[in-house]
């Protein structure tokens, strides 16, 4: 009987303090997708747009107050998963430094930086408020790196 509730307790720690595993790594495994990732950021602005919408549509009426949660959880994740791929993917394994005699290979740099901290910022936004221009500037920003970005 203890062994059996010490193998309950080890099962359930483990499922529910380990965080979850992730697209990509650190490793560096040279392996990347970076259609892949502008392809996810764009699908978490369409989901946010549409909760947004989902919100504004159910906020007069209190008996769809766990929709509206739903919903609500629903926006800030995707704000969140943005936010994630900018940092952890594009600003941690895709920007590299620059030579810093390179006066232009500087100045690329800092304007993908400044364009990945407005994304992260308009993230932020858009997890505070159901305003739609938001997500209409951050898909704008997503655009603009992705060329920025791609050099096209």
């Amino acid at each position: 009987m203890k062994t059996r509730t010490v193998t309950l307790w080890i099962a359930f720690a483990s499922l529910t303090l380990t965080t979850g595993a992730y697209a990509h790594c650190e490793i560096p495994c040279g392996i990347y997708g970076d259609e892949a990732r502008f392809g996810a950021i764009q699908e978490n602005i369409t989901t946010i747009e549409k909760s947004m919408m989902k919100i504004e549509e159910l906020a007069d009426d209190l008996k769809n107050i766990n929709q509206l949660t739903r919903w609500v959880n629903n926006k800030e994740h995707h704000a969140d998963d943005i936010r994630h791929i900018v940092t952890q993917y594009f600003m941690t394994q895709r920007i590299k430094l620059p030579d810093e005699s390179d006066a232009g290979a500087v100045a690329a740099y800092e304007r993908k930086l400044v364009l990945l901290h407005k994304m992260m910022v308009y993230s932020m936004k858009c997890k505070q408020t159901t305003d739609l221009s938001n997500a209409k500037k951050l898909r704008d920003l997503t655009h603009e790196f992705q060329k920025v970005y791609s050099g096209k």
